[in-house]
Formats: structure tokens, sequence, C-alpha cells
């Protein structure tokens, strides 16, 4: 049986994202040397390509990220609890400070 043109067509999105077997490599290649027309459709399809994805986090990375992300909400919570600790202090202070003026005329 003939490779046509339509089996070309089905294993060129794989040898053009480099993910064909070397054997159907070899015959998309060859193919593409005896098809000038198909060669230059070729080209502009691997310009359109999309970039790969990203490799996969390794799950150590996964759980380091996590572990990073909680420290850094506590602390955000520890700080915001401290400044409303301080500010309620203060207004207490000062609200005890107006009463003993009061107070003491």
């Amino acid at each position: 049986m003939a490779v046509t043109r339509d089996v070309i067509l089905d294993l060129l999105p794989l040898y053009l994202s480099d993910e064909a077997s070397p054997d159907s490599r070899a015959l998309v290649k060859e193919h593409l040397e005896n098809d000038p027309e198909l060669a230059r459709l070729a080209t502009q399809w691997k310009d359109r390509l999309p970039e790969p994805p990203p490799a996969p986090v390794k799950p150590d990375a996964q759980a380091m990220a996590y572990q990073e992300a909680r420290r850094q909400i506590t602390n955000r919570v520890i700080t915001l609890a401290a400044v409303i600790a301080i500010g309620t202090l203060m207004v207490a202070g000062t609200a005890l400070m107006g009463a003993m003026w009061f107070l003491a005329r």
C-alpha cells in the first residue's frame, strides 16, 4: 500500500511537534522532500505551533511552595494582629487619659 498525502497530513502534526517515531519522521521527511507544496505548508504550520507546556512541577517543589505560602500568611496574620492590638491599646490609653484629664478638672 502506498503512503498517501492524507496519511502524511495525519502524521504532520506529530512530525512538527517532534513527537513522531523515528520511522514516521523519516517517512514524512521523505514525502516533504518530494512535495514542495506540502513542505511550504509544513513550514507555515511550524511557525504557528504553540509553545510546549511547561514541565510538570515536582511534588517536593509543590510542598515547599505550600509551606512557604503558609509561613507568609502566618507572618501577615501575626503582624496584623499586633498592629490591631497596639492600635486598640493606643485608643484605650488615649481615652483613659482623656477621662482622667476630664475628671481632674
